[in-house]
């Protein structure tokens, strides 16, 4: 379905653009962009949070394209060479701010868009890019609806149903739990769809839940956790932000939780595990990539944040690899295999050519199914090592 809309899009949109020359911002009539001198750009938009709640998670997100562009800052299109522009743009975690930044995206005249981090943000900005007809590819957006509701949006991320399932499964198979409490934050599209696949999968094995919400802003968990062992909880779930699972890490570890932290790929951070140096807690989490999976990768992107001051700042200070990261960069990749497909800068050519692409990432193989979803069946398990403050790799585990 996606792809039989893609090429009516394609047509209609070619069909449109001398009548509504100002959705395509700076591309000519034939969708060849306009040049400075003899240089031709195409224009990558970057629909990320940089600051807000997911700040951190969208900067480290960002350094992945970042770094993309640094290794690789120009496309071949139809034997002609075209230098490839970042247009970042901060939507600011918010859902109510999706729509206005993806707006300003697409008055830059991007050709696709990258992000976001949240699916919340996603899913208002969705609506905007759809209405251009530009194309986007959610880097770690994992709810359903980030491109069931959405034409134009594909992902190279696995889905919650799928996360959520996995943790459930790890929690009652493998850590042997069978009461877990779940915490989330009001209002959050991530925290919320997340919690409901594993309670889903969760109760199906026979497990019970209980399950809390917390006002965003929130900075003291002590009574969630205290709640939690009043239930008996082998674990809590908690698939918050970065800066709220540091906070739920700490209090966790100053009342005494014995059971364990589990949470999905948001809390992949260099900043969640340090929050666990030093400290009594097991904490656990699903996730993309694994440092170590990719030497070479690891050795060129470390050595070229350590070399720049700001990615350094943005990575939380040092140079551990997230798994956003990784998935940033090779959702730049995948973007740059659609253009080259498309033969074109012209997203309505580019949306068509999205559905056959695929790519082998760093993160794995890349390709869609019929909704734009990428078909990943694993995910990688990680445990907080509180002696050397890295993450550690327990297994790669599906549904089964």
């Amino acid at each position: 379905m996606k792809k039989i809309l893609a090429l009516v899009l394609a047509l209609a949109m070619a069909l449109a653009l001398v009548a509504c020359g100002d959705k395509g911002g700076e591309q000519q009539e034939d969708g060849t962009p306009n040049t400075t001198g003899e240089e031709k750009v195409v224009k990558i938009g970057v629909f990320e949070p940089l600051t807000g709640d997911n700040g951190a998670g969208g900067k480290q997100e960002v350094l992945g394209m970042q770094y993309a562009n640094y290794v690789q800052p120009t496309v071949d299109i139809n034997g002609e060479t075209y230098k490839v522009q970042l247009e970042v743009v901060d939507n600011r975690t918010a859902a109510e701010n999706g729509p206005s930044a993806a707006a300003e995206l697409v008055n830059k005249g991007v050709s696709i868009v990258l992000g976001s981090y949240g699916s919340g943000v996603s899913m208002a900005g969705g609506t905007v890019f759809a209405e251009a007809g530009v194309p986007a590819i959610g880097v770690t957006c994992t709810n359903p609806q980030v491109t069931s509701d959405c034409d134009v949006y594909f992902r190279i991320c696995f889905l919650d149903p799928f996360q959520g399932t996995v943790l459930a499964n790890y929690a009652y198979k493998e850590l042997g739990v069978d009461t877990a409490y779940l915490l989330g934050m009001l209002g959050s599209d991530y925290d919320q769809g997340l919690i409901y696949y594993f309670t889903q999968a969760f109760e199906k094995l026979g497990g019970t839940v209980v399950a809390e919400n917390f006002p965003e802003g929130n900075a003291n968990f002590v009574s969630y956790i205290n709640n939690a062992k009043a239930a008996n909880a082998g674990v809590i779930f908690s698939p918050v932000s970065i800066n709220y699972a540091q906070l739920i890490v700490e209090a966790a570890a100053a009342q005494g939780f014995e059971g364990t932290i589990l949470g999905g790929d948001t809390l992949d951070s260099n900043m969640v595990v340090e929050a666990a140096k030093g400290k009594d807690v097991d904490v656990k989490i699903t996730t993309f990539y694994q440092e170590g999976g990719n030497p070479e990768f690891d050795a060129g992107i470390k050595e070229w944040i350590n070399a720049n001051a700001d990615a350094k700042t943005n990575n939380g200070g040092n140079d551990m690899v997230s798994a956003v990261t990784v998935m940033g960069y090779d959702a730049y990749f995948t973007a740059l295999e659609a253009i080259k497909a498309a033969g074109s800068t012209a997203p309505a050519d580019i949306l068509a050519a999205l559905p056959g692409v695929t790519y082998s990432g760093i993160s794995g193989e890349i390709a869609f199914d019929d909704i734009g979803d990428a078909k990943r069946d694993a995910a990688y398990i990680k445990t907080a090592n509180t002696e050397t403050g890295a993450w550690d790799f327990v297994k790669i585990q599906g549904i089964d």
